[in-house]
């Protein structure tokens, strides 16, 4: 099994068990299409299981981390780690989708980029490394996924904050809205970069750069709360 060979190469896991890593990349396509043939069942318990792993790693590392945030916070910060899209991005890190086994008809319907088939097997993957080796070894694996992501929410829940933050102050000072206009883009398709700019009552107050023109817009609204804070700008009601 040369795919999974190259994967536990690749992210430095070695399973005792070997038929646990293969159960956990195979898909249930793979065995509806070679049957009791198959050496394997296929992941979907092992995907139950990885499931609970993971919520409970991700709730207990939140605990510990963040002594001071209220349930709410930490449920949502728990739910954005652990959601689809976040776990199928980590899927993609360390290359499940190339090494999943399954049917071909489900790989010709674009199966191995699809976002549930990819969380569920690295949710598969830490469901076996639990059986294999125990919670410390998942621990080890998990973390330094779970930090780089959490980071990255952490970042674009700090964005969206500076948006609220910016029409908060301009609605209670000045009684006006910012409008976001984009002035420019620049760059590939794949890499392009967007200059947005943010006005309030018509008065030019930031720009910011992103690889989206949300991301612009929330970079725009960090620099207007710069200059405010900085008494750089002057407004008709100053």
């Amino acid at each position: 099994m040369p795919n999974a060979s190259s994967l536990i190469q690749g992210v430095d896991l070695e399973f005792n068990n070997i038929m646990l890593l293969k159960q956990a990349l195979t898909h249930r396509s793979f065995i509806n299409e070679h049957g009791v043939s198959s050496d394997t069942g296929d992941n979907e318990r092992l995907e139950f299981l990885g499931d609970a792993v993971l919520d409970f790693l991700v709730g207990d590392m939140l605990y510990q981390r963040y002594t001071d945030l209220p349930e709410g916070d930490l449920t949502r910060l728990r739910a954005a780690l652990v959601r689809t899209e976040s776990l199928a991005g980590l899927a993609r890190q360390i290359g499940l989708g190339n090494a999943l086994r399954m049917g071909k008809g489900e790989e010709n319907t674009g199966g191995r980029e699809r976002l549930t088939n990819l969380c569920a097997t690295f949710e598969a993957l830490v469901g076996a490394l639990y059986l294999d080796q125990g919670l410390p070894a998942v621990k080890g694996f998990v973390t330094p996924y779970l930090d780089s992501l959490l980071e990255q929410i952490i970042s674009a829940a700090s964005d969206r904050d500076a948006r609220s933050s910016l029409q908060e102050w301009s609605q209670a000072e000045l009684n006006q809205t910012p409008v976001y206009r984009t002035v420019s883009s620049s760059g590939p398709d794949h890499q392009k970069e967007f200059l947005v700019e943010v006005l309030i009552g018509g008065v030019a107050a930031g720009q910011g750069v992103g690889r989206s023109k949300q991301a612009g817009a929330q970079a725009a609204a960090r620099s207007a709360l710069d200059n405010i804070k900085e008494n750089r700008l002057r407004f008709a009601s100053d």
